[in-house]
């Protein structure tokens, strides 16, 4: 048994969702397709949660392009203009329902009851599609076997419960192909929940940690993992094979190609994870999975945008002890911040982290009571691996740099 993973832009239009077809014809046997939001759909999703948390007004308005974008793709997909999914509508009229209402006080529990119906919406399309020209598959809800806690926005899997309910639910007795969602889960009482933004990747590696697949592979724009975001730097190489220790490194230090908790599924496994091209599905594409010899790199760039920076001096002007760094980490965990970088000295301690949707002005006033607080926002966190002094300098190049570190294979800088 195989686990394939198409994100959104690998079904963003009628073109794309029929090359994706022509793809897992390839593939005859046992597989789990998971299939992510269409396009950006997401994104669109986001807007109409803060509409509907905030009660703008703006909520129901917010979602007709988004009906729009789904009808005119299956329209295209049929063939026939004003063709009626009932299944479709029936989760868009849900979500008018849900909307229409009232808010809780949590906006990340709001946040995954409404994002979540891009998974659910996008896999009916496909799931359809697909069996109306004959590829026949079996469309799943994924909530219903992979379970999680309630921390909203950032689901933590239940491993035990969901490996049973799994099994049950996939059981490949003659070869069938089950088509779901990625990102989304669903606690014990029946709420959603989102497993992190980009989590469809982390949801292919449960299942095939659960469901003991042969592979994973990944289908993106690009002919596999690069050394750099082409949109940043134009000329980039690909990289064969990456070892799962390799590719935890980029994908912690911000790597978009891979969510930062696929990897530990699949090495848990020893599953590899084969990252492909759905441009050009016949390139050998990336590969990640165990080596034991030393690999030789070009080097790779990762940029993370919209990062805040904030240093702390203890308003006693005494030394930053471990005590304060523990408090100070038990705070960041308590507002749900993640911190990718941290430097110290005797009386000062740096933190880089992701700016959150709300700003930081609630953080930083917590932190007045103990320190004297600076803090920058809209900053870049660049990491270099396999760095070389030539490519250090280059992405300094018209920078201010605030933080600079490096050790023996990587480097990491936060610029303005």
């Amino acid at each position: 048994m195989k686990v394939f993973k198409f994100g959104g832009a690998s079904v963003s239009s009628v073109g794309a969702v029929r090359n994706a077809a022509q793809i897992l014809a390839r593939f005859p046997g046992a597989k789990v397709l998971v299939v992510s939001a269409m396009g950006k759909t997401t994104n669109a999703l986001e807007e109409v949660a803060r509409h509907f948390y905030k009660q703008t007004g703006e909520a129901l308005h917010a979602i007709q392009p988004i009906i729009s974008y789904h009808a005119a793709i299956i329209d295209g997909l049929w063939e026939q203009e004003g063709t009626r999914l009932p299944e479709v509508e029936k989760l868009f009229q849900q979500l008018e329902t849900r909307i229409s209402g009232e808010p809780s006080m949590n906006f990340d529990y709001e946040y995954d009851q409404i994002v979540s119906y891009g998974e659910l919406i996008s896999t009916q399309i496909v799931s359809l599609y697909f069996n109306h020209i004959g590829l026949k598959n079996m469309w799943i809800d994924v909530r219903h076997c992979l379970k999680s806690d309630d921390s909203y926005r950032e689901g933590n899997i239940n491993w035990e419960l969901s490996e049973k309910l799994a099994r049950q639910t996939f059981r490949f007795t003659n070869g069938e192909f089950y088509l779901t969602q990625g990102f989304i889960a669903g606690t014990n009482t029946n709420q959603t929940t989102t497993l992190g933004r980009e989590g469809s990747d982390y949801t292919a590696a449960i299942l095939a940690n659960l469901l003991d697949a042969e592979n994973v592979s990944i289908w993106k724009n690009v002919p596999g993992i690069l050394n750099a975001d082409p949109d940043v730097l134009p000329a980039t190489q690909k990289i064969d094979e990456l070892s799962y220790k390799e590719a935890i490194e980029l994908s912690y230090s911000g790597a978009k190609v891979i969510h930062p908790k696929t990897i530990k599924p699949l090495q848990n496994k020893n599953i590899p994870l084969l990252v492909k091209s759905f441009v050009e599905p016949d390139l050998p594409g990336t590969v990640i999975h165990a080596i034991d010899k030393p690999l030789n790199l070009v080097p790779i760039f990762i940029v993370k945008n919209k990062q805040a920076l904030i240093t702390l001096t203890p308003t006693d002007f005494s030394f930053i002890s471990i005590n304060s760094v523990s408090d100070v980490f038990t705070l960041f965990a308590r507002h749900r911040l993640k911190v990718g970088l941290i430097q110290q000295s005797a009386i000062d301690l740096s933190l880089a982290f992701d700016e959150p949707e709300n700003g930081v002005e609630n953080l930083i006033a917590e932190l007045k009571s103990k320190f004297e607080v600076k803090y920058n926002t809209g900053l870049d966190l660049i990491t270099i691996r396999y760095y070389t002094d030539q490519a250090v300098a280059e992405i300094k190049t018209g920078r201010q740099v605030l933080i600079e570190q490096k050790s023996r294979r990587t480097a990491r800088l936060l610029l303005r």
